[in-house]
């Protein structure tokens, strides 16, 4: 039986800050590829983890300590399922995907890059999936290699595959651009990137909030994606992968927890996961990220993604309506997640983002992490709306209606 659609109107009703006012009007936020809004589940989670459950985990044997254990590894088991990652143990907390990256790019490239080999991305990759196999290379003496995109802001696949060869050891791209919207084709990238003997890696941080995603039907060897942007609570973040890859990897980070035995001589690691969760983690931030993951699950995906299919369409053909807009990315909505960078012919981005701002509109503007990308497009920075469950299709129409509003205030139209 097939589910009805979401109505976001109603789900407003879960978000506290959507009933606030920014410099006296309604707020309409559409900053989500940057972070997302919490609802009131995911926030109580939090409090009352804090009012009655607060102890450290793994460590105690009082009653404080076992609850609050339980609580955390039961939101691994969520994050595992959610995903559908084989085994739970393979699935590591991190502070965000920042940190899960530069985890990989620690704990794998210290032991497997060599003078010579190559690391594949795309241009269009965030910053946080750059710059830590830029370091990386720089320190093994390897080179990172990228791989172009279309005219249409789609990747361009065969330089992709044109540069996969027998240099290269790890292939690292975005599943979903936060600046195009481009939805990669990750499992055709990941199969030919496997038969060259490469590792891949695949940041989810602008899918898995969004859309169904599966790790054994991608074929990645690492996914990473961040709990802020997916209804949770900053300061958590997970990388999945294979179990055999990460048992083969050193630590992290050295400390508490993630040991097996020390001794004035050494020490030897723990099992997973805790060999790469040292010292006290946001046990509380853990504990309401399930709840956000219990959130989403009783939403759907498989919604989720039609409704952001559905407000991104309405966004890209009310913002195409006033003409003088360039957007950025695939033209269908379909095609692409729900994030569309934009420019205005004749006002700046930033100049755009503080008059919105002054109709309570927020909006990003900038390069978004992605300098090399907005390199490439040849423009100094855009503006980027972005969308979740709760945005309507009055969101979209503020939206536009305060872009016309800015063009007179500027004299631009």
């Amino acid at each position: 039986m097939t589910r009805p659609a979401l109505d976001p109107a109603e789900l407003r009703k879960d978000f506290p800050i959507l009933g606030r006012q920014v410099h006296g009007k309604k707020l309409v936020y559409l900053d989500n590829a940057a972070t997302t809004q919490k609802p009131s589940a995911v926030i109580e989670a939090e409090k009352f983890y804090y009012e009655n459950t607060n102890a450290n985990i793994h460590r105690g044997i009082h009653a404080l300590s076992e609850y609050a254990t339980e609580e955390y590894e039961s939101a691994r088991k969520k994050a595992a399922a959610f995903n559908n990652v084989p085994d739970s143990r393979a699935l590591i907390f991190t502070r965000n995907a920042t940190e899960a990256i530069n985890l990989v790019a620690y704990s794998w490239a210290r032991l497997n890059l060599k003078k010579g080999d190559e690391i594949l991305l795309t241009i269009m990759e965030h910053h946080s999936n750059e710059v830590p196999w830029l370091r990386a290379a720089k320190e093994a003496g390897a080179r990172v290699v990228f791989a172009g995109i279309l005219p249409d802001g789609t990747l361009d696949l065969a330089d992709f595959l044109s540069k996969l060869g027998p240099r290269t050891r790890l292939a690292s791209f975005t599943q979903v651009s936060n600046v195009l919207g481009t939805i990669n084709p990750v499992r055709e990238m990941a199969e030919a990137a496997h038969k060259t003997g490469a590792l891949v890696l695949v940041d989810g941080s602008q899918s898995v909030p969004y859309m169904p995603v599966d790790f054994g039907a991608i074929g990645a060897d690492f996914l990473v994606y961040s709990a802020h942007k997916m209804l949770g609570p900053t300061g958590v973040g997970v990388l999945a992968a294979k179990a055999e890859i990460l048992e083969g990897m050193e630590p992290f980070l050295g400390g508490g927890d993630m040991i097996r035995e020390v001794t004035t001589d050494g020490a030897t690691w723990a099992d997973l996961p805790n060999r790469f969760e040292a010292g006290t983690p946001n046990i509380a931030g853990v504990v309401a990220f399930g709840t956000a993951l219990d959130y989403l699950s009783g939403l759907g995906m498989d919604r989720v993604r039609e409704h952001e299919i559905s407000i991104t369409g309405y966004a890209l053909e009310r913002l195409r309506s006033l003409g003088g807009i360039t957007v950025y990315g695939p033209s269908e909505a379909g095609k692409r997640g729900g994030v569309i960078a934009f420019n205005d012919s004749s006002i700046h981005p930033h100049d755009l983002a503080q008059f919105l701002d002054g109709n309570g509109v927020a909006i990003r503007a900038g390069h978004h992490c992605a300098q090399p990308l907005h390199r490439f497009l040849g423009i100094p920075a855009s503006a980027r709306a972005s969308f979740h469950v709760y945005n309507t299709r009055e969101d979209v129409d503020a939206l536009v209606e305060s872009i016309s509003g800015a063009r007179r205030y500027f004299g631009a139209r």
